[in-house]
């Protein structure tokens, strides 16, 4: 877990996905449409994946992807990163992390 605690905390915003999960690339398109510039983890990918899945797994993530840090924090999955923009609560989060600016 403690790979993944750590690669989520270097950057403003930090998408776990697989590149071949559809609901990980609206995701991503969601974040990029406020201008930001996410860090994305493909586990597919990615050599230590495998464990990287298991962590997120671990954290509660069911699927494992998309999996959302936004400011150091894990926000969780598709479900609450689409709660967060129907609230209007997404883009101040974005600000607040300095992923956006306005």
């Amino acid at each position: 877990m403690d790979i993944v605690m750590r690669l989520g905390s270097e950057k403003p915003v930090v998408i776990f996905s697989k590149s071949n999960c559809g609901i990980s690339h609206a995701i991503k398109m969601l974040i990029c449409g406020f201008g930001a510039n996410p860090t994305v983890y493909e586990l597919d990918q990615h050599p230590v994946g495998t464990e990287m899945e298991n962590a997120l797994l671990a954290l509660g993530c069911h699927p494992s992807v998309p999996a959302v840090f936004i400011g150091k924090q894990f926000v969780g999955g598709s479900n609450e990163v689409m709660d967060l923009n129907v609230q209007g609560k997404l883009k101040p989060l974005l600000i607040k992390a300095r992923a956006i600016w306005m």
